[in-house]
Formats: structure tokens, C-alpha cells, sequence
């Protein structure tokens, strides 16, 4: 029996009223620090460990957010660097250094100036620098590529982390950061099943699918994202046994 257009709608509205309350009891579990460890995840410690190496070395890290923008379907994944951005510009600011920041698209780079403004803290000279840091090279991904690889091998960089929307110019970047002289250590991050080869190839401690999207949780530790992250699991759960349950009523014909 299939189900009525009417049906349907509730039946979604239902799923997703249960997920907004599991975002807000795990969030205020979060708070409390009542909350279940995260699995580890190799990628989040190395880019934790970035920015400290760098700033002992006095270098930078670059931080590429991809060729991706805040609308359409590309947005998500912007938004996942974005969090990371956040991040690795908190710990950058408390030792006065600033990550250097690419993207392709113009909005992006004003809100990553934001970000990192922000991070900078009240000081208009620290704040005017960290806004300095963050280029916008160009919208295509070819010219973006190689202004990424000129910055490479001219500035004086100690790690790389792509994470955002990428297509075949991110081999371009990866094989750049690899041909250094002192080979960056690069952690990488992409949804696109064609350019998860190539993550593979230049990030091998890198995050695959949705594990981009728990970098909020992971660096930021902040109680929302921890939330919305466990009340994933917590759905995936429930649909799974809700699955099971319908194919076991209809396997004894308890239902038609």
C-alpha cells in the first residue's frame, strides 16, 4: 500500500521533530558533559596539531575552503571549512599568528575575513592583519589552483588543509604542498565521490563523506554541534530498528 502525498508529510514532519529534540537534549547534555566521547578521528588531531607546529616554527597554516559558495548545492561543504576556519583561527590568534586563507568565491572570503577579524580580537592591528591573510584568487578552479600553488611555494607554510568543495583541481594543490621542499603535511576533507581518489593520494589522514561535517564538533567542541552530531547517530538508530520492525511485521503478515 502506498502511502498518501498527506501521509507522507507527517510522517517526515514527525522524523524531523524528533530530530530537533534530540539536537536540543544532547546539546544540553553536552553542556553538562554528559555526553558519550567522540570517536577519535585521525584528520581532527592533526589539524589540531597544525597550527601549534606552525606557530613553534614560526610559519602559517593555508587553509584552502575550496571553489564552493554559500548557496546552491555547494554550500554545506563551504560550510564545513568554514567551521574548521573557525577553529584553527581561534588557536592561531592566542600566539598572534594567522592562518592564510583561499577560496574561489567572493562571499566566502568576506565571511572568512569575519571569522578571522573576530579570532583577532579587539586590536584593530591584529584584526586588519588576520583580514589580510585571507585571499580571494579567482572563480574559476583551474586559475584558483594555480594561484593556490604560487602561494604554496612562496610563502612561508608549515601545513595544508583543504577542506570544502573541490573537483579535479584539488590534485593540483595536493601534488603542489607535496613538491615543497620541506613535503606540508596535508589534511584533507571532500564529499565528491570523484575527488575522494585524490584525497586519498595527497591526505591519507583524511575525512571521507559526512566526516566532514562533525569538524564543528571536533574542533569547536561547541554544545550545539556535538548535539546535532549525536542526534544523527541517534536517528540512524531509530530508523534502522523502525526497518527492522516493519520487515518482521510484514514477514509474519502482522501487516499488508
Amino acid at each position: 500500500m502506498i502511502a498518501s502525498p498527506a501521509i507522507a508529510r507527517l510522517e517526515g514532519l514527525f522524523f524531523l521533530l524528533v530530530f530537533a529534540l534530540l539536537i536540543l537534549f544532547f546539546a544540553s547534555r553536552a553542556r553538562k558533559k554528559r555526553v558519550p566521547p567522540l570517536r577519535p578521528v585521525a584528520a581532527f588531531r592533526t589539524m589540531q596539531g597544525l597550527m601549534a607546529r606552525a606557530i613553534e616554527a614560526g610559519r602559517t597554516v593555508h587553509l584552502s575552503l575550496g571553489v564552493g559558495s554559500l548557496h546552491a548545492h555547494t554550500a554545506a561543504e563551504t560550510m564545513a571549512g568554514v567551521a574548521v576556519l573557525e577553529a584553527v583561527a581561534q588557536q592561531g590568534a592566542a600566539a598572534g599568528a594567522h592562518p592564510l586563507v583561499t577560496t574561489a568565491d567572493p562571499a566566502v572570503a568576506l565571511l572568512a575575513q569575519h571569522i578571522t577579524c573576530a579570532a583577532a580580537g579587539s586590536d584593530p592591528n591584529l584584526a586588519a592583519e588576520a583580514a589580510a591573510r585571507v585571499r580571494w584568487i579567482s572563480p574559476q578552479p583551474a586559475a584558483y589552483a594555480a594561484g593556490v600553488m604560487g602561494l604554496l611555494s612562496l610563502e612561508e607554510i608549515a601545513g595544508n588543509i583543504m577542506v570544502g568543495r573541490f573537483g579535479d583541481e584539488f590534485l593540483l594543490m595536493g601534488e603542489a604542498a607535496h613538491r615543497q621542499t620541506d613535503s606540508l603535511t596535508t589534511v584533507a576533507g571532500a564529499t565528491d565521490p570523484n575527488v575522494l581518489p585524490f584525497v586519498l593520494a595527497v591526505a591519507p589522514e583524511g575525512l571521507w563523506g559526512e566526516e566532514l561535517f562533525a569538524a564543528g564538533a571536533y574542533l569547536s567542541q561547541k554544545a550545539a554541534h556535538i548535539g546535532s552530531l549525536l542526534a544523527q547517530d541517534a536517528m540512524r538508530w531509530l530508523l534502522a530498528w523502525l526497518i527492522l520492525a516493519a520487515v518482521l511485521l510484514r514477514a509474519f503478515g502482522w501487516i499488508g
